[in-house]
């Protein structure tokens, strides 16, 4: 049985906790986070521990780290904490429902996919990625690493979301388009051509059409 410390004490630490007791026969040992972010001992009845120093409590050659954190400021935290984790040796977890739609296809590490996603096949998903609940991911298309893609989003085929992107609750990309890397995809916006780098993608009040503006890097 796989031994699993999870980095985080919040809420999607406190979700992931429950997926893999619940979905997988790996064990969740024990929590993790920065010394300065750390308030209890304790979280959902397991230690939490300094990441500064866990190589003391759980050593890279016989646990694994799972980085349960959103997408703040881009994904760039978890992005961060991801690295670290990796330069420190450690095998990040990956996480796929059982009620998730998947058919093999490559999917990276630290990965995080709740239920009821459809993944068609051909389909490439890179390090680091979240797909929440109830999501479409369209065949051939390519998610690159630390996305995070929320609940109900459409994914058409054929496309390319870059890297640090964040898909908003019911926005739908049509078919062949790029999201360039960065780029924030409002709620319930349509995109249908491609968008260049820190894009930020909205809908307007009549839901005919999107405004594109360049967001703050």
């Amino acid at each position: 049985m796989k031994r699993i410390v999870i980095f985080g004490t919040g809420l999607i630490a406190e979700l992931a906790y429950f997926y893999f007791k619940n979905d997988t026969e790996r064990q969740v040992v024990s929590f993790t986070n920065g010394q300065d972010f750390i308030k209890e001992t304790t979280f959902s009845g397991l230690s939490v521990v300094p990441f500064e120093d866990i190589e003391k409590h759980y050593p890279p050659s016989d646990y694994s780290l799972f980085i349960a954190i959103g997408y703040k400021d881009r994904n760039k935290i978890r992005e961060q904490r991801f690295l670290e984790a990796k330069r420190k040796g450690y095998q990040l977890e990956t996480y796929i429902s059982p009620k998730a739609t998947y058919y093999g296809t490559p999917v990276g590490e630290n990965c995080f996919i709740f239920e009821n996603n459809v993944i068609q096949p051909f389909v490439s998903i890179g390090n680091n990625v979240t797909l929440w609940s109830g999501n479409h991911i369209g065949h051939h298309s390519v998610i690159m690493e630390n996305c995070f893609i929320s609940s109900h989003v459409v994914v058409s085929g054929v496309c390319t979301v870059k890297k640090n992107c964040f898909l908003g609750v019911n926005s739908t990309l049509r078919d062949n388009v790029t999201i360039g890397a960065h780029t924030i995809v409002g709620a319930g916006a349509l995109v249908m051509e491609d968008c260049p780098d820190y894009s930020l993608v909205l809908p307007d009040l009549s839901g005919q059409k999107v405004i594109v503006k360049e967001a703050a890097k």
